[in-house]
Parts: structure tokens; sequence; C-alpha cells
């Protein structure tokens, strides 16, 4: 009975350790951060992008149907040089507000995926890739009074991987295993988060050996806005410390850490 119990308890150790086994990330690095700015955004092209240029940083852009003729050039330039275009959707469907004149209590399931695979036919004609990653609008993965759409995204396999909000906490992703790959998690900066807190985030991130991601809108201007001397700070930070952290787009960074929580 004593030899069972002790074989048990072996088993149960040896299971725990292979649950909390952390990822070898690319170049010894570790941990990842991914920044994510949404909804196509004049501050994030005049502001945050050649912040991002200047320390040689990469990141992914969720794009709605915003953009135009003046910012399309933009954003291709911007594919070309190894950033990523998400989608967003057309109209930025949610819950109806006054921010949000398009309500998403309105839209049909059906409604909602087609206008997912239109957006995704918007951004093959901007930046010619053949897959892209989503992120809900306004965080809510409902339409139509509660109906959840991303197992409908899912199964129509229109996107690869999806991004959903939270706070400080839900951003620290180290169980890859179990991850629904419709419903990433991130950390969703509010209106002029300051430096030292995003900074704190990346540290958090670094010390669990996982991934974060920055959910960012405005950058000096636009809304819910992170000051420009912030972002500054952040992306300052991780320049400095690029030999630990692996920065990157989305898609590379899922796509790394699923391909390698199978290998193990």
């Amino acid at each position: 009975m004593k030899i069972k119990y002790l074989t048990l308890l072996l088993l149960l150790s040896t299971f725990i350790v292979q649950a909390q086994k952390k990822i070898k990330w690319p170049d010894h690095k570790k941990a990842v951060i991914v920044l994510t700015y949404d909804d196509a955004l004049d501050s994030q092209l005049n502001t945050a992008v050649p912040q991002l240029d200047s320390a040689g940083l990469k990141a992914t852009f969720f794009l709605t149907g915003d953009i135009n003729r003046v910012t399309i050039p933009k954003w291709r330039a911007l594919s070309k040089r190894g950033f990523e275009l998400g989608n967003h959707t057309i109209y930025h469907p949610c819950a109806s507000s006054d921010d949000n004149p398009v309500a998403s209590e309105n839209y049909t399931l059906g409604a909602i995926v087609r206008e997912v695979e239109i957006m995704n036919n918007y951004l093959f004609a901007i930046d010619g890739k053949p897959t892209h990653t989503f992120a809900y609008p306004c965080t809510e993965t409902t339409v139509d009074k509660g109906k959840d759409y991303s197992d409908s995204l899912r199964k129509y396999g229109l996107v690869k991987y999806a991004r959903i909000g939270g706070d400080v906490d839900d951003g620290v992703i180290t169980d890859f295993k179990h991850l629904n790959l419709m419903k990433i998690p991130s950390y969703g900066l509010e209106d002029n988060t300051p430096g030292e807190k995003l900074i704190d985030f990346v540290k958090r991130v670094e010390k669990s050996g996982g991934m974060g991601i920055f959910m960012i809108h405005g950058v000096g201007g636009d809304y819910i806005t992170t000051s420009t001397q912030a972002h500054r700070e952040l992306v300052n930070y991780l320049k400095k410390n690029k030999k630990d952290l692996w920065i990157t787009t989305f898609q590379k960074a899922m796509d790394y850490a699923v391909a390698a929580s199978k290998a193990d």
C-alpha cells in the first residue's frame, strides 16, 4: 500500500512538472512580448511606428475599414518591413453605446462571419498574406444578444488566432497547451497608463518565462491614449532588454508557441 502511495505521488509530481514546463524561446530568450495596436489610428502611424522603428521593434496592427487611400500605402509599406496587419472587422461592431454607433446586437452570426471574411480579403489586397489574425472589437466575442462567434471563426478557418482583452493579470500567458486560440488574452491599456506600469508588466512576463500581449489604442493622440512619453519608455526598455526578450508579432509568437507546446 505504501509503495502504491509513493508511486502515485511520483506520478503526480511528474505531471505537475510537465504542466509547468516552460517553453524554450528562440535564441535563449527568457520571454516574449507582443505589441498590438487596434483600430488603424493615425497616432499609431505618426507616433508609435517611428518609435518602434527607432528601436528596431516589430508589432501587430489590427485594422478596420477606416483605412483609406491615404493610409493604405502606409500600412502596405509597414507589412513589407515585417510588421503584421491583422483583422479587426470592417465596421467595429460593439454593444450599443454612443462611442460605437454600429451595434453588434443587430448582427447575426452569419453577418459577423461574413464581415470578417471580407476584411480578410481587404487585408490580402494590402499585404498579400494568405492568413491573418483577429482582434474582437471592444474585446467582445458575442453578437445578436449574446451569441458567441469565436467557434464560428474556428469552424470556418477565417483567422489563425484571435485576441481578446483583459487586465494586467490576464495578459501573462504561460499555459499554451490549454490556451483557447480563439480567445487569447492580452493586457488592455487604459487612458494614460504610465510607462512605469507598462514596464512592470514586461518584468512580470519575463519572470514568468511566458508571453505578454499588450493591447494599445491611441499613442499621443486619438482615444484610450497612451502618452507619447509612456510609449517611448516602454519601447526604450524593450530595446535595452532585447537580449532577454523576444519582441515579435502576434502570429509569429503564437506560431512558435503552438508548435513548441505540441512538441513537449
